[in-house]
């Protein structure tokens, strides 16, 4: 049986909305906003098109997988949390790499190095994969403890998320490490999820 070639590119257009919406802070943190949004650009044009294409064959020809896969993503692209899959995979995947880094930053080992900000650390190249936007994390001291920030989004300003350690299992203040929370959750003892934007 000749397979279509509009059900291959359904399966093309569809495939790529999926792995756009699951990994896009990935590839904004490797190739910025800026150049993301002609990928964005070309990859939900080319979805959008397609999917008109699948339409007009269904009440054409009949054929109604290509306009179904097209359904099931835009259900997907709707209800599934790509989001939370992409930071739930980020933060089990880097936890033990993280709390290495909080222990040596509470030891002592690993210290504020960035000149013209004293809350600011360069993590060691082995290191620079646990925080987006270039690897650095910011350190807050509260009392004798410090509140660490390791960044999953590294915006302009104060747009910014994160997982922030502190050792005592505080929340997080809303003004935390210069920023407006709008989002804090906690996801593991002692981390917590903060997003400002």
């Amino acid at each position: 049986m000749k397979r279509s070639p509009l059900l291959f590119l359904s399966l093309i257009s569809s495939l790529l909305v999926i792995l756009v919406s699951l990994f896009q802070w990935d590839l904004v943190d490797m190739i910025t906003e800026f150049l993301m949004l002609p990928v964005w650009l070309f990859v939900y044009v080319f979805f959008i098109i397609i999917t008109v294409c699948t339409l007009i064959q269904l009440f054409k020809n009949r054929k109604w997988q290509p306009f179904v896969i097209q359904l099931i993503t835009i259900g997907l692209w709707f209800f599934f949390p790509f989001d939370q899959v992409n930071l739930n995979l980020n933060f089990k995947i880097h936890q033990d790499k993280r709390e290495e880094v909080t222990a040596k930053v509470e030891n002592g080992v690993i210290n504020p190095n960035v000149s013209d900000n004293p809350s600011l650390i360069q993590l060691p190249k082995e290191y620079t994969q646990l925080s987006k936007g270039g690897g650095d994390i910011a350190v807050e001291t509260k009392g004798k403890a410090k509140s660490i920030l390791f960044f999953t989004y590294r915006g302009m300003l104060d747009n910014f998320s994160g997982f922030v350690y502190d050792p005592n299992d505080n929340k997080p203040l809303k003004t935390d490490f210069d920023g407006d929370f709008k989002q804090i959750e906690k996801v593991h003892k002692n981390w917590y999820y903060v997003s400002s934007y």
